[in-house]
């Protein structure tokens, strides 16, 4: 009952205050009005500007989140997209590596038709001053045996040192220690020639008897002489004559036909 009573006083109360101000309001001068209108917009109005601005950015961050999300995805399809693109190109550059490698077992077995060949690639080499020899990858349980002739798409590689069951360790020509029987192809005569210290592709050709004439790019290749290399495989060209005071002496640098330091086909001839 006492609560009934405090919300009627209450109501009385505001009732009359509303009075008051309704007759205040009545006979106010209607510019001291617009005054009061104005100094209430100068409050109201920054406030309301803040609130829109501030709900137009949340809106906006809403927008910007949405979107980062889905540059997240789309950037996730691109990668993913860019990893099999970058998957095909390797399977591309290895079928483009095994095509040119077929290529040059084709030309090789075309070049030298008489021959029984393995194919082989090279899978180690040891090319310094004191040990020139290069490893395959085929060996003993492809029927590789010590002494069998390797050539190159150009011309002769060396003989076969040594075999495990899966490779096979080659002796190039260009090793210091390894001498080759040949022959220059034009005057047929009898020369020497052997690996040196000096250059990679380079042999040293002498024991030139004094009556032979030899002329740069005169080309040289195998005699057959000496149980190893067949007959006629090419070796190189004649790129410098050296004459000495006693013409027996004098001797010749070769350069080979195979660029040993980009050579990564062979052929391992498996017959003479």
């Amino acid at each position: 009952m006492y609560k009934n009573k405090k919300t009627g006083i209450i109501g009385i109360i505001i009732t009359i205050v509303i009075l008051i101000l309704v007759v205040i309001l009545s006979n106010t001068d209607i510019q001291k009005i617009s005054y009061l209108e104005n100094i209430a917009n100068s409050i109201v109005m920054p406030i309301q500007n803040a609130l829109t601005y501030l709900k137009n950015k949340i809106e906006g961050n809403e927008s910007f989140f949405t979107n980062i999300d889905e540059l997240k995805a789309e950037n996730e399809t691109l990668k993913a997209k860019n990893s099999e693109l970058e998957q095909a190109l390797r399977e591309f550059e290895i079928l483009k590596s095994e095509n040119e490698t077929l290529k040059e077992y084709v030309n090789l077995k075309d070049k030298y038709p008489e021959f029984e060949t393995i194919p082989a690639y090279i899978i180690h080499r040891d090319i310094s001053n004191y040990s020139k020899t290069v490893v395959i990858n085929v060996g003993e349980g492809d029927g590789i045996k010590p002494n069998m002739t390797v050539i190159a798409d150009k011309g002769l590689v060396g003989y076969v040192l040594a075999v495990t069951e899966n490779t096979a360790k080659v002796q190039t020509i260009i090793d210091p220690a390894t001498s080759v029987s040949s022959i220059i192809s034009t005057s047929r005569d009898a020369i020497l020639v052997n690996g040196t210290l000096e250059e990679n592709n380079t042999l040293k050709a002498s024991y030139i008897d004094a009556d032979v004439t030899i002329l740069e790019n005169d080309n040289i290749e195998t005699s057959g002489i000496g149980g190893i290399y067949p007959k006629g495989i090419h070796i190189g060209t004649i790129k410098q004559i050296v004459n000495t005071k006693n013409r027996i002496d004098r001797y010749a640098y070769v350069e080979t036909a195979v660029d040993f330091e980009k050579l990564e086909t062979v052929l391992v001839i498996t017959n003479r």
